[in-house]
């Protein structure tokens, strides 16, 4: 899969998540639903493209779940 349709699909998870009023759970809400439906293949594409993206186009929250302890990979 290319890493743009996964930074697609992540920022949709994370628009999905966003009206979570609290922020930490939005954030949680988005790592738990990568770990249960990606592969650890697409996470891991997605984690090396963010750490050599810095300035990418991910949603706030995606970048929370894959930058907190326990993250998405």
């Amino acid at each position: 899969m290319s890493t743009a349709n996964l930074v697609k699909m992540a920022n949709q998870i994370a628009s999905y998540f966003a009206n979570e009023p609290d922020p930490a759970q939005a954030a949680s809400s988005v790592r738990n639903h990568m770990q249960l439906f990606w592969t650890p293949a697409m996470r891991q594409e997605l984690l090396a493209w963010h750490q050599q993206q810095r300035q990418s186009e991910l949603h706030p929250l995606v970048c929370q779940a894959i930058d907190a302890p326990g993250k998405a990979t």
